[in-house]
């Protein structure tokens, strides 16, 4: 028998704080520019050492995180700016 261990309510909070997989730019999910956050995003997925899966899909998946964990504290106008970097994102690695 397998017993799942209740998740802490600070467990997002934990691994923004202790991830080392990509090493992003200081306030780079605030930044106004949707190609500048994909390209930060890009260069520190392509030079990690620490990720577990393609340059692509670490990028996106730490830009998705991001989106989801601020959730309904993210204005609109934030919200906006981190969706057209995913497509930049998307055109960046070809995809």
């Amino acid at each position: 028998m397998v017993v799942k261990q209740k998740a802490s309510p600070n467990w997002s909070a934990r691994v923004t704080r202790e991830s080392h997989a990509l090493q992003l730019e200081e306030g780079v999910f605030t930044w106004k520019d949707p190609i500048r956050i994909a390209r930060s995003l890009k260069r520190s997925a392509e030079a990690s050492k620490h990720r577990k899966t393609s340059p692509f899909r670490s990028s996106m998946s730490m830009l998705v995180f991001y989106i989801n964990r601020a959730g309904k504290n993210l204005d609109e106008e934030q919200r906006q700016v981190l969706e057209q970097a995913k497509e930049e994102l998307r055109r960046a690695f070809g995809k």
